[in-house]
């Protein structure tokens, strides 16, 4: 069976690694992957170092896409995507998540009737005007196997009218989905150990318990008075309490500080000596950061998902969430980008006690199951 991967942006690559090591694993005799980066972000970590340290596979193709405008950057994706299903002609396409990588292979694979896998299907936000919400909705309803993380994830696409009862054979007309666990799961225990090795702390002279804070959806970058807000809220948490926080810093965010940040403030953060503001760093560094933190500011889906692997608490810096189990369990709360919201709820989160954590995200052999499913139903 031949089954092209569709990836393009960095934490997808990383997601990637959980199937191809379960292909490799146990499925080699059975599954042939095809690997197509789109190219749709340029991350200079994205090394040698970085594919040989995940032991993840070069791609097979690289469509060079790089940045622009969405309806310009998945035009450039699907007209690659197709030809190379043409040539390769793949049992089935796989996606994940939710980018335009992740839709331009959906439409590509449906217009070809190839069939299509979707993995982290199910996944809402309810906010239409993020452009990811879009991009998972439409790929949900173009797909022949749908793998959901949670038992959330089921529900809303059992309320989009999607048989959760479907019998063989499926197609995109009779659909299956599956509760399945976290494929990051599976790798965050797998990569565990080799974090361990990582000197980042001893590099930055940090102290385990320090806070770990990521920013950079353009809805908290791209707005003055969310990016102020957010960061005059890490200055008082930081001198109010005497913790460390370190911030990792996305190059939009880093460039958007400049503009969105008043010259005081820009000030105040870059000299107080408890904020340490770092470049991007790789994904085993960012794993021994998430294991020594004492708490985890963030406005990615992935770091909170990572900060409930690891058994952090996590304050998101959005509205609303897609993993709303981590909510529900008392393990994060959503403070938006508001000042005083993030420091309550800091307050709230350091002085609760009673933390739980319940397999929400599976077993840890979430890529096993799906490609043992893929092998029983894709013909």
């Amino acid at each position: 069976m031949k089954i092209i991967t569709i990836i393009g942006a960095r934490p997808q690559i990383i997601k990637a690694a959980a199937i191809s090591r379960a292909i490799r694993n146990s499925f080699a005799q059975q599954i042939k992957e095809i690997i197509i980066h789109t190219g749709q972000h340029y991350d200079e970590n994205m090394s040698e170092v970085f594919f040989d340290e995940l032991q993840i596979p070069r791609p097979h193709y690289n469509l060079n896409v790089g940045s622009g405008n969405h309806g310009k950057q998945t035009a450039k994706m699907l007209e690659g995507i197709e030809e190379i299903i043409l040539k390769e002609k793949p049992n089935a396409v796989l996606v994940y998540g939710d980018t335009n990588s992740t839709v331009a292979g959906g439409l590509a694979a449906s217009k070809l009737l190839v069939p299509l896998i979707h993995i982290e299907a199910g996944l809402r936000s309810f906010n239409k005007s993020m452009p990811e919400e879009i991009n998972r909705i439409a790929c949900d309803h173009m797909s022949t196997l749908l793998f959901s993380p949670t038992h959330q994830g089921v529900e809303n696409l059992k309320k989009e009218g999607f048989k959760i009862d479907a019998v063989s054979p499926y197609s995109i007309d009779n659909p299956k989905v599956y509760h399945c666990g976290d494929i990051m799961f599976d790798n965050s225990l797998y990569f565990s150990e080799l974090a361990d090795k990582k000197t980042i702390l001893k590099d930055l002279n940090l102290t385990p318990g320090f806070i770990l804070a990521t920013i950079h959806r353009n809805a908290n970058t791209d707005d003055a008075d969310r990016l102020s807000s957010i960061f005059e809220a890490l200055s008082e948490i930081s001198s109010t309490n005497k913790i460390q926080v370190v911030l990792p810093l996305h190059p939009r965010t880093k460039k958007m500080m400049d503009v969105n940040l008043s010259a005081e403030l820009k000030s105040q953060i870059e000299n107080n000596p408890l904020i340490k503001i770092i470049p991007p760093v790789s994904f085993l560094d960012v794993i021994a950061l998430e294991k020594n933190a004492g708490m985890i500011v963030t406005d990615s889906g992935g770091v909170q998902k990572e900060a409930f692997f690891f058994k952090k608490p996590c304050l998101i810096l959005r509205p609303e969430t897609e993993w709303i189990e981590i909510v529900q369990n008392g393990n994060a709360l959503l403070c938006d980008a508001d000042k005083n919201k993030i420091v309550d709820s800091f307050r709230k989160l350091t002085g609760k006690n009673d933390f739980t954590y319940p397999e929400i995200f599976g077993d840890g052999k979430a890529a096993e199951f799906i490609c043992s499913e893929i092998v029983k139903h894709i013909p």
